[in-house]
């Protein structure tokens, strides 16, 4: 009779997190947005972290099958050599069939992970035929994004107050929202150079498959190309002081079209654009 019952409470338990997770993930309204009962990775959006997710998946296989292995190992161990069947204990101490197995098995095994590793470390380490770049500054305590392809202006990217945020953006996450988002075309190479204006920062964004350590006197180089628009997020990952948990990044992913104007409304803000341009786009019904 009780074990009945336990077995009902975990079912009933069971049945409550599978409503979670069903419920949670209906409730993302923002693409790239942490939502609540996630378990794992968030869904790949640029060809790296598919990458990425491919690498965790075959890890995951051969540790498993490694931690299975050794547990039957175990288990015969406990079962085969056992006082009860053993009353005189082996004298045996060496085996030399088995150590050079020990030895080799877990080389190949190593070098089975090393090489998908290290294609996948070139692969998302420098940009191939980028159309764009985009410098990243990590600043004590917030993000400085600079778009030298654009006129080389610049946008400082700071967290929102719980105040500003329920006022400017309520839709977004609190501790995620900022004032400035970083603004990227969709569909498009992107290389991102990042260094560090005082300490070391890292610049990460989940779903993206990018974690860049930016370091004050380095420039570091990595590459995006998202596939989808939206907002994305993301946060330092480097301890980098008592401002580390309130430096967040905000990715918006737009169209061409709606990137180039607000490229063309950032120059105008810097004064980046001649003057035949404003008087060009001055028409008496705008005046």
């Amino acid at each position: 009779m009780f074990g009945k019952r336990v077995w009902g409470v975990l079912g009933f338990l069971s049945l409550a997190v599978c409503f979670g997770l069903a419920t949670g993930a209906h409730a993302q309204t923002i693409v790239g947005q942490p939502h609540d009962w996630q378990i794992g990775f968030p869904p790949s959006y640029t060809p790296v972290m598919e990458k990425v997710a491919w690498l965790h998946n075959l890890l995951l296989v051969i540790i498993t099958l490694i931690s299975v292995f050794v547990l039957v190992l175990l288990l015969y161990v406990i079962w085969r050599f056992h006082a009860s069947r053993n009353p005189v204990p082996t004298k045996v101490t060496h085996n030399t069939v088995l150590e050079i197995a020990w030895t080799i098995i877990p080389i190949l095994i190593l070098v089975v992970i090393a090489i998908p590793s290290f294609r996948l470390l070139y692969y998302g380490d420098k940009a191939q035929d980028a159309a764009m770049t985009v410098k990243i500054t990590g600043h004590q305590w917030y993000w400085q994004y600079e778009y030298p392809d654009q006129g080389n202006f610049s946008v400082d990217s700071r967290i929102l107050t719980e105040a500003d945020r329920a006022k400017l953006k309520p839709n977004e996450p609190r501790q995620l929202a900022v004032d400035e988002d970083m603004v990227i075309p969709v569909n498009t190479t992107i290389r991102i150079i990042g260094t560090g204006a005082d300490s070391m920062h890292g610049w990460t964004v989940w779903g993206f498959g990018i974690k860049k350590t930016v370091i004050p006197g380095r420039l570091n180089e990595g590459w995006i190309n998202v596939e989808k628009v939206g907002l994305y997020y993301g946060q330092c990952s480097q301890i980098c002081g008592n401002g580390h948990a309130y430096m967040p990044i905000a990715v918006n992913v737009v169209s061409k079209a709606d990137f180039d104007k607000w490229v063309e409304a950032k120059k105008k803000a810097a004064g980046l654009l001649p003057a035949t341009t404003f008087a060009a786009n001055t028409t008496p019904a705008n005046r």
